[in-house]
C-alpha cells in the first residue's frame, strides 16, 4: 500500500487530497479547489488603462521604489481580470488515465472534479454519498452562475494562458500575493485553470455513482467500499475499504455530535488493519497533549471511551456561537443597520436561519431575512426531504409531523425571502432596510456579497459576518475603508486534537498513518497500536503489509469433501489436496472448483510432501526394507554441512542425495526406487 498526500488543504473549504495505491488500484480521495486563492482578484471593475502598468512603467525605478516603500497593500495590487481557479498542484503530475477510483468525502471535495473529468482520458469510477452529490452539484452550479455574472458585468478574458501572472513576478509585488499565485516554492503556476462550464459540470455528475451511508459497493470484484457518516456536514463521510489484503479506514475531518447532520459513525471504523487520519483542520488551535493523559486513556474500556468521545460540550459551544451571531444581527437591526452573512456552510446556514427566525419571532423584531443565491430555493427545499442524512433530533421532528428545519414555516410566512440573484425584479420590489442577508461568496470576490458589501461598507451600524479562513486584510482589501462592524466566526471543522488519542484507543487499528505535523503537537508513541507512521505533503509513504494473513473462503459443500491429513511434524496442523482455481469475488478470495479425484481403491500416491528428510532416519528405514548402503556427509566451503549422500549397495546400486534444495533418488532398479520413495513417504507428511 502506498499513500501520497497531494495537498494538506486549508480548513473546511479546502479539504485534503490524497492518492492511495491499494491492491493494485489507484484511488484519488477528494478533488477540491483552493477558493481562498481567488482573493488575489479584484471583485470590482478597474478603470481602463489602470489595471496594469505598461512594460516601460513597470521598469521605472521611481515606481519600483514607491511600491517597495509601501507598508500595506492597496486595491491596485489586486489582479483585475476574470478570475482563474487554483486546483491541487500535485494532481496534475499524475496520469489521469491511471486513476481507477475517485472517492469524494464532502461537497467541498467535489468542486475540482469537473477539471479532471473533462479530460478525455479520465475513466475512473466516482463514488460519493447521495447527499454529497446533490449538494455538491448545487454548489458547483452556484459557483458557475456567480462566475458567469462576473463575466457579464466585467467582461470575459479569453486567453488560454494566465498572462496576468507576469505582472506579479516582480520585487515590488507584495509577498502575500506572490505566495498565493506561485506558491512558497514558486511552482504553483500550473495549477491555475479557467473555470469549467455548466456542461462540464453536468457531464461530471453523470459519471458519479451515489451511495447511501453504510451501503457496500464492490469495485472490480476486489474492493468493498463503504461510506460512513463523518458528521462534518450533511452527506459528509469517511471511507471504509475492505480488500483481499486487509481493511483500511480513511478518517477525514469529522464531528462527533452534530445538531444538523448525522453524527460521526466511528463504531463502523473499529478494528481496521490500517487507519489513515487526515484531520488537518484543528491543528492550528491544538495544544500539546501530555503522555500521562494518553496512558490514562489506554486503561479505559470501550464504553467509557465512546462516552467521552460523544461528550456534547463541543456541540453546545457551536450552538452558543450561532446564538451570538443572531444576537449581533439583532443589535445591528435595532440600531438601524443591516447584516450581511457570507457563510456558505450548508449546516450552519440552516441552523442560523432557524435560530434567527425563532429569536426574532419571540422578540417581535420585524426584520426581513433575504437569502440570495441561484440555488437557494432548491437547496432549502432539499434539506427537508432527506431525514436519513440528518441527526436523530431532526429525524424525530419529521416523524412527529414537523419539518426537519424550521425555515420552511418562516418561508411560508414570508419572513424569509428567497431570490436567485440580486437583480431579481421581485427582490427590488420586496427590498427594505434594515435587513439580514445570506449571500455568497465567502471569498468576497464573487456573487451578491460583493454588491451588498459595497452598499453597506460605510455604515457603522451594519454588520459583516465572515467565516474563519479568509484573511480580513486581503479579503476586505477592495472595500476599504470600511466602517461596518466585522464578526469573524470560527466553527468546528474537525476532530479536536485532544480527542485523537481517545479515538485511536477506541478504534484500535493495527497501523495508523497521521500527518507529520500531528507528531509536533501530540505524542502518540504510547498508543496500543502495532505501528504509527507519519506522512508529509508531496511524499509517498509505503506500507509493506497491511495485514498479517490473507483469508480464503472455501464453500461449505467443498470443505466437507476435503480429506485432511494431520502432520507429524506440526501438531494440530493438517493439509489436504485440492485441484481448482483461486478467484476474487466481492473483495474476498475464494476456492471455487471441485476436488481432485484420488484412486478409489488403495492408498493414493502422495505427490507433495511437507518437511525435510533426515538421512540417518532414512537409512534406518531402508535397512528395515532390506536395502543396504552407507552414509556420507559433505561439508561446504564455510564448514557447514552442504548435503548428505546415501550410497545404495544392495540389492542393487543407487544413490540418494539430500540437501536443503530437495531429495534426489538415482537408481536403475524401479523396485528399489519405489521402496525408497515409500520409505521417504513414511518419514514425511504428504498428500
Amino acid at each position: 500500500m502506498e499513500l501520497t498526500c497531494l495537498s494538506k488543504g486549508d480548513g473546511f473549504h479546502y479539504p485534503p487530497c490524497h492518492m492511495l495505491n491499494l491492491s493494485g488500484f489507484r484511488i484519488l480521495i477528494d478533488c477540491p479547489l483552493d477558493l481562498l486563492a481567488i482573493t488575489i482578484f479584484s471583485p470590482l471593475p478597474c478603470d481602463v488603462g489602470t489595471a496594469y502598468p505598461s512594460e516601460e512603467d513597470a521598469q521605472n525605478p521611481t515606481q519600483k521604489k514607491q511600491k517597495l516603500e509601501r507598508q500595506m497593500m492597496s486595491p491596485d495590487d489586486l489582479v483585475c481580470v476574470e478570475p482563474w481557479y487554483k486546483t491541487v498542484k500535485a494532481l496534475h503530475l499524475w496520469e489521469v488515465s491511471l486513476i481507477d477510483i475517485v472517492l469524494i468525502s464532502n461537497p467541498m471535495g467535489l468542486l475540482g472534479l469537473p477539471f479532471l473529468t473533462q479530460n478525455p482520458r479520465f475513466c475512473a469510477k466516482i463514488y460519493m454519498t447521495e447527499a454529497t452529490a446533490k449538494i455538491g452539484q448545487l454548489m458547483i452550479e452556484d459557483l458557475v452562475s456567480m462566475h458567469m455574472e462576473f463575466r457579464r458585468f466585467h467582461g470575459p478574458e479569453d486567453s488560454s494562458f494566465p498572462w496576468w501572472t507576469k505582472s506579479l513576478d516582480g520585487e515590488e509585488v507584495p509577498s502575500v500575493l506572490k505566495n498565493l499565485v506561485f506558491g512558497e516554492n514558486g511552482d504553483d503556476l500550473g495549477s491555475w485553470m479557467r473555470l469549467y462550464s455548466l456542461d462540464d459540470a453536468k457531464s461530471c455528475m453523470k459519471k458519479v455513482q451515489a451511495v447511501k451511508f453504510a451501503e457496500e459497493v464492490c469495485y472490480n470484484g476486489t474492493l468493498i467500499i463503504k461510506a460512513l457518516s463523518s458528521g462534518l456536514d450533511i452527506g459528509a463521510c469517511n471511507w471504509l475499504i475492505n480488500g483481499p489484503n486487509g481493511s483500511l479506514s480513511y478518517v477525514s475531518d469529522s464531528i462527533f455530535v452534530s445538531h444538523h447532520a448525522k453524527s460521526f459513525d466511528f463504531h463502523g471504523l473499529k478494528g481496521t488493519d490500517v487507519m489513515i487520519y487526515t484531520g488537518f483542520s484543528s491543528l492550528q488551535t491544538a495544544s500539546h497533549t501530555d503522555s500521562d493523559y494518553i496512558s490514562t486513556i489506554s486503561d479505559k474500556n470501550d464504553e467509557s471511551l465512546a462516552a467521552s468521545l460523544l461528550d456534547n460540550e463541543e456541540s453546545l459551544e457551536e450552538l452558543e456561537k450561532l446564538a451570538f451571531v443572531c444576537s449581533c444581527a439583532a443589535e445591528s437591526a435595532e440600531a438601524g443597520g443591516s447584516t450581511l452573512i457570507t457563510i456558505t456552510r450548508v449546516g450552519i446556514i440552516l441552523q442560523l436561519l432557524e435560530i434567527m427566525s425563532n429569536s426574532f419571532e419571540s422578540s417581535s423584531l420585524n426584520v426581513p431575512i433575504f437569502v440570495i443565491s441561484s440555488v437557494a430555493e432548491e437547496l432549502l427545499a432539499y434539506a427537508n426531504t432527506i431525514p436519513e442524512w440528518l441527526c436523530e433530533q431532526r429525524q424525530e421532528k419529521l416523524i412527529s409531523g414537523e419539518p426537519s428545519f424550521g425555515h420552511l414555516k418562516f418561508i411560508k410566512d414570508k419572513k424569509i425571502h428567497l431570490f436567485p440573484a440580486i437583480h431579481s425584479p421581485n427582490l427590488i420590489t420586496s427590498w427594505q432596510e434594515p435587513c439580514i442577508v445570506f449571500a455568497p461568496h465567502w471569498s468576497l470576490r464573487l456573487g451578491p456579497s460583493v454588491q451588498l458589501l459595497q452598499r453597506w461598507r460605510g455604515d457603522p451600524r451594519s454588520l459583516l459576518v465572515l467565516e474563519d479562513g479568509i484573511s480580513s486584510g486581503l479579503g476586505l482589501l477592495p472595500f476599504r475603508p470600511i466602517a461596518m462592524k466585522i464578526l469573524q466566526c470560527s466553527f468546528l471543522s474537525g476532530i479536536r486534537l485532544q480527542k485523537l488519542p481517545t479515538l485511536l484507543s477506541f478504534l484500535q487499528p493495527t497501523i495508523v498513518l497521521v500527518p507529520d505535523v500531528v507528531n509536533q503537537k501530540i505524542n502518540l508513541s504510547t498508543m496500543k497500536t502495532k505501528s504509527i507512521l507519519s506522512y508529509s505533503e508531496n511524499r509517498t509513504l509505503s506500507v509493506a503489509r497491511i495485514a498479517d494473513n490473507a483469508d480464503v473462503e472455501i464453500m461449505a459443500e467443498l470443505a466437507t469433501k476435503l480429506s485432511w491429513r494431520k502432520l507429524r511434524q506440526r501438531e494440530n496442523f493438517g493439509i489436504a489436496r485440492l485441484k481448482g482455481d483461486l478467484v476474487m469475488e466481492n473483495g474476498k478470495q475464494r476456492l471455487v472448483s471441485g476436488l481432485y479425484n484420488e484412486e478409489s481403491s488403495g492408498k493414493a500416491r502422495p505427490l507433495r510432501h511437507w518437511g525435510s528428510v533426515a538421512p540417518e532416519i532414512l537409512l534406518d528405514a531402508l535397512v528395515k526394507m532390506s536395502i543396504f548402503g552407507s552414509l556420507e556427509h559433505i561439508t561446504g566451503e564455510n564448514g557447514a554441512e552442504d548435503k548428505s549422500i546415501i550410497y545404495i549397495t544392495s540389492p542393487s546400486s543407487g544413490m540418494i542425495e539430500t540437501s536443503e534444495m530437495g531429495t534426489a533418488i538415482i537408481t536403475d532398479d524401479e523396485t528399489v526406487a519405489s521402496k525408497i520413495f515409500q520409505a521417504i513417504d513414511g518419514i514425511l507428511d504428504g498428500v
